[in-house]
């Protein structure tokens, strides 16, 4: 009987494995600390077991589980645990890991085990770690790669890594489109194990250039005495090395692909990329961006010292404070307005936060259609015009019933109209703002997420506190 599991039961199997390594882990820590120098007769061995029982679970888990395990732990369990995971599965748990725990990891190995652990791994995978190795390491590594592998290294690491090449896999099975069906169902049984996520067979010339693709569905149901030419789809979804990631993510979701053929600019096959490879840009790409909108780097990891996350921080924290400022100057400057009419104190922050929460409503979405490649810089008026309809009757809706709140609570139509007018006004900064700033961000090159949050929420807050209580001066002090 075979047993299906959900992605909830996983992640409670998940959570219970790192329960248990805790537990474990726990035990196994006894023997450091100082009380327990003097030990009862059999504790050794009790020692040994505990510390074997550890071992035993974590040679037992999936090397994506220990990651999640090991980003889960404070950093000096985590290392405890780090030291007890075979040499030889380093290089597989490195790759599974967040960005900031394998900086962690890596600065507590040794060259020669970073070299160790590298030499596991393909050419693509290494160039995944790559950026974070030593420069050493990296030298000792292309030194022990055969010449093929080492010129494969050399190129994966030549591209960005938003590019298809950086996703590029250089495991492929090819054959010629004269061969038989019969010769390429025999060639297939002489591998051990197919490539991960081969769904598909390459069809090239015999100069490597592709002209189409058998699927394997395709390879199965057809006739042994035809040739591969007969039965290949010559209409393939290819992709370039210099292409965004992106692009193909795109194409992956588009076309419901497992595998796309990687050619040069001579239509040469190079590689192939994979639904796997794409799955965790993909991932990436998203937690990158939350932590990016709201001024965050992925260097911090959430057991990093204080230091760290100090500097990983301090930058939008400065910006915050000096945008937070703006705004107290703001609200300064209508002292007196505020000292007649102590309503005003209450009711402004409402047309502020609400402006805010519908500012990043528009800049959430720009930012997503954007990274689909939905939206380009002459779409702005369009997008904008759309996003100040939108915006300008909500705030006559919301405004309208924050208006007769106001009425109600202090018997003042006037203060309902305000409040009404400058909601409606603050909604349409708001919408501009959402629109401009990731469109502007992009136009100087930089990540249309960066910092969004904070921006949004400066803009709105100051403008919204003068807006509320510009009008409040004007018609009703």
């Amino acid at each position: 009987m075979i047993e299906t599991l959900s992605p909830k039961k996983e992640l409670e199997d998940l959570k219970a494995d790192l329960s248990e390594v805790q537990e474990l882990l726990g035990r196994y820590r006894l023997i450091e600390r100082p009380e327990m120098q003097e030990r009862e007769p059999g504790q050794s061995l009790a020692d040994e077991q505990d510390t074997a029982e550890l071992r035993a679970k974590l040679d037992s888990m999936h090397p994506a589980d220990i990651a999640y395990v090991l980003e889960s732990l404070p950093r000096e369990e985590r290392l405890a645990v780090w030291n007890l995971v075979k040499a030889e599965r380093n290089g597989e748990i490195l790759l599974e890991a967040s960005d900031a725990v394998r900086e962690t990891l890596i600065r507590s190995m040794d060259s020669r085990e970073l070299v160790a652990a590298a030499e596991q791994l393909e050419a693509d995978e290494i160039a995944d770690l790559a950026p974070d190795l030593p420069q050493a390491v990296i030298h000792d590594v292309f030194q022990a790669l055969p010449v093929e592998e080492r010129e494969q290294l050399r190129a994966a690491m030549s591209y960005p890594e938003d590019a298809v090449g950086a996703l590029m896999d250089f495991e492929v099975v090819s054959v010629r489109e004269d061969t038989g069906v019969e010769t390429v169902t025999r060639y297939l049984r002489r591998f051990d194990a197919l490539p991960h996520h081969t769904d598909q067979i390459f069809v090239v010339d015999r100069n490597e250039r592709l002209k189409g693709v058998l699927p394997l569905s395709r390879l199965i149901v057809s006739e042994l005495e035809h040739n591969v030419g007969k039965v290949m789809v010559s209409e393939v979804v290819t992709l370039q090395p210099g292409d965004k990631a992106q692009d193909a993510a795109t194409a992956f979701e588009r076309y419901g692909l497992v595998s796309a053929p990687v050619v040069d600019q001579e239509g040469k096959l190079v590689g192939r990329v994979t639904v796997d490879k794409v799955v965790d840009f993909i991932r990436s790409k998203s937690e990158s961006e939350l932590l990016t909108q709201a001024g965050l780097r992925e260097e911090e990891d959430v057991f990093s010292s204080v230091w760290a996350s100090v500097k990983n921080r301090w930058w939008w924290l400065a910006i915050n404070l000096v945008t937070a400022l703006v705004a107290s100057r703001v609200i300064g400057a209508f002292e007196h307005s505020i000292e007649r009419l102590v309503a005003l104190a209450a009711l402004m922050p409402i047309v502020a936060g609400i402006g805010g929460n519908s500012g990043n409503q528009t800049i959430t979405l720009i930012v997503r259609s954007m990274a689909l490649g939905q939206v380009q810089r002459d779409h702005a008026k369009k997008l904008l015009a759309k996003e100040l309809g939108v915006s300008l009757l909500n705030g006559l809706i919301w405004g309208s019933a924050l208006g007769l709140i106001a009425y109600w609570l202090y018997q003042k139509a006037s203060l309902g109209l305000v409040m009404t007018a400058a909601m409606t006004l603050n909604l349409a900064l708001a919408a501009t703002a959402g629109v401009l700033i990731p469109l502007t961000l992009t136009r100087f090159g930089r990540d249309p997420a960066l910092g969004s949050s904070v921006m949004i929420t400066a803009i709105t807050d100051s403008g919204g506190f003068f807006i509320f209580l510009g009008l409040a001066t004007i018609f009703l002090v």
